[in-house]
């Protein structure tokens, strides 16, 4: 598998940000999260005048075998369909990207559909969907790490075009599945905590899906490890954003953290190189069942609660404005000297 090269941020300039911040124009620690953030982004950047260049929000795309065993409300041509509404531009997604200024770029990772990749769609399909992990890995060593691989290279573009902030997103009917596995066997919370209604399932649905994923992972007889669980479970686009994600960290940009899946994304990423934490700026708890569950075994205090449970990086880049001001605060307020106006506390 592709080794990374990440390192926790040098806090040698903590000391030189704490008190830049800290002598702006307002009493210390008034702007809150703002400046938990703008510390954040400076030892990630190592600057005291950070900067966001270029964002973009990266959508890896795949299928999964599990969807067979009933797991999802939504069918699986579900997953080709909203590809084909994100490049006419009338996904949520879409709108976010417009308002913010995000480039969108839709990576196929594993979709069970040949897509219109002459529409702009970036082919880093591995396979056809993943195998059932009802009754065997989802996918083989060589097929994770070629997704490992492939997440790596998107963002390697995105680092040539100039990108210092990404988020990620995801679309594949039936990923809380795997998502929720992921987080019981990486935090030890009893499945039945991680598993919820994913695209709208009733509580008959919700128990239906508990009992297959149950089932799956009392079938499961592999070495426990972080990888093995990673490729037991996983979905091609969550392995693939796995490996995006370290690749972010290796070249030490800001990751913007998405909804439940993209959690456990990081969470897996965490759990090979628990170094990736460090960059990470998680967006928002949304309604998932489990994804408070899993911020909080994080120890992860995401920006948002305004109850979304869309996937495909909406919550992150509905937060991206946050970060933005805390950059803007750190660069463009005035200080008490400069300002000749005495500290007040």
């Amino acid at each position: 598998m592709k080794t990374f090269q990440i390192v926790r941020p040098d806090e040698g300039i903590r000391e030189a940000l704490t008190d830049k911040i800290n002598n702006l124009t307002k009493p210390k620690g008034s702007l809150g999260t703002l400046e938990e953030l703008a510390l954040q982004i400076g030892l990630v950047q190592q600057t005291l005048c950070p900067t966001l260049k270029k964002p973009q929000n990266i959508i890896f795309a795949a299928d999964h075998g599990i969807v067979e065993e009933g797991v999802s409300l939504s069918p699986k041509e579900v997953t080709w369909q909203q590809i084909s509404n994100f490049l006419h531009g009338g996904a949520g997604v879409n709108f976010l990207c417009r308002q913010h200024g995000f480039t969108l770029k839709i990576v196929d990772a594993g979709v069970d559909y040949d897509l219109p990749y002459e529409k702009g769609i970036i082919n880093m399909k591995v396979r056809k969907g993943t195998r059932s992990y009802l009754h065997e890995a989802a996918m083989t060593e060589e097929e994770m790490d070629l997704c490992i691989e492939r997440g790596a290279e998107v963002v390697r573009m995105c680092h040539e075009e100039g990108s210092n902030v990404l988020s990620f997103g995801e679309m594949g009917i039936a990923n809380t599945s795997s998502s929720s596995l992921w987080m019981s066997c990486f935090t030890g919370i009893d499945l039945a905590q991680c598993v919820g209604a994913g695209s709208g399932l009733n509580q008959t649905g919700i128990r239906h899906k508990y009992e297959v994923l149950k089932q799956s992972l009392d079938n499961y007889r592999g070495d426990g490890s972080a990888r093995d669980i990673i490729r037991y479970f996983g979905g091609l686009e969550m392995v693939m954003a796995v490996g995006a994600m370290l690749q972010a960290a290796e070249l030490k940009k800001l990751i913007l953290v998405d909804g439940f899946i993209m959690t456990n994304c990081l969470l897996a990423a965490s759990r090979l190189y628990p170094e990736v934490v460090s960059y990470a700026i998680f967006g928002h708890c949304g309604d998932e069942s489990g994804h408070k569950l899993v911020l909080d075994a994080m120890g992860a205090r995401p920006l948002l609660h305004l109850g979304l449970r869309l996937g495909e990086g909406t919550g992150a880049i509905c937060a991206y404005p946050i970060v933005d001001s805390a950059v803007r605060m750190i660069n463009e307020m005035d200080n008490f000297a400069h300002a000749s106006i005495t500290k007040y506390f």
